[in-house]
């Protein structure tokens, strides 16, 4: 499932990040990249111990801990905390699937990537190129969000970033390891939770809404873990 949304960042806060990004220094994407994503990756990032990262990510963080649609369609367990790249003058990340396990923190602790994350800091209108795409069940889609939009989807994708032509395109990354690592039963569970919210927001008389409510936690009951 490609998830959509949008606003996580207002355009106010994504001004503040972009001054705070414009003024970091910036490190070779290398120096993060496995063995075969080094050979298809040209970017810059800001170093994980970087004071701005840490400053920004713990934003992204608090937002997200209580954004319902996200919430709704991640079922997040553990979150990556967010890093930053910044693709410019021909820069991109060719076809590459992200590793399935993931160490962070200065206790090394794991995380299994069920989904992957990008957040657009860049208006589409700044730069030329610089598409995510994704290749789905479904065929390639590219990618290329307002400022302050993020997009969810399978860590499982082979994926790419297009050259950044003109301009230069920064967004943060992350993974998140959800509760439910089946990504049939997290869409299941997504599309029968906006349901759910979609007649709330209808003023469907609680009692029809109960049976559908309890089948909701009865299959997350069934598929979690945590």
């Amino acid at each position: 499932m490609l998830t959509i949304i949008e606003n996580i960042l207002d355009a106010a806060t994504v001004r503040r990040f972009r001054d705070g990004l414009d003024r970091a220094d910036w490190e070779d994407g290398l120096r993060s990249a496995g063995s075969l994503a080094g050979t298809v990756k040209q970017n810059r990032q800001l170093p994980e111990d970087s004071a701005t990262a840490r400053e920004l990510g713990n934003h992204i963080l608090r937002v997200l801990g209580n954004h319902p649609l996200f919430l709704s369609a991640a079922l997040p367990e553990k979150i990556y905390p967010p890093r930053f790249n910044r693709y410019r003058d021909q820069e991109h990340f060719g076809t590459h699937i992200d590793s399935a396990i993931m160490t962070f923190g200065p206790d090394r602790r794991t995380l299994r990537t069920d989904l992957s994350a990008t957040l657009f800091l860049t208006d589409p209108a700044d730069y030329d190129g610089g598409e995510l795409t994704i290749e789905t069940r479904y065929g390639a889609q590219a990618v290329k969000l307002a400022a302050g939009d993020l997009v969810l989807y399978p860590a499982d994708s082979l994926h790419r970033v297009t050259p950044v032509t003109r301009g230069a395109r920064v967004c943060a990354f992350f993974w998140i390891q959800s509760m439910v690592r089946d990504e049939g039963e997290r869409t299941l569970l997504f599309d029968l939770d906006q349901s759910i919210q979609a007649l709330t927001a209808a003023q469907t008389p609680p009692e029809a809404l109960l049976p559908l409510t309890g089948i909701y936690h009865n299959l997350l009951r069934r598929w979690a873990s945590v």
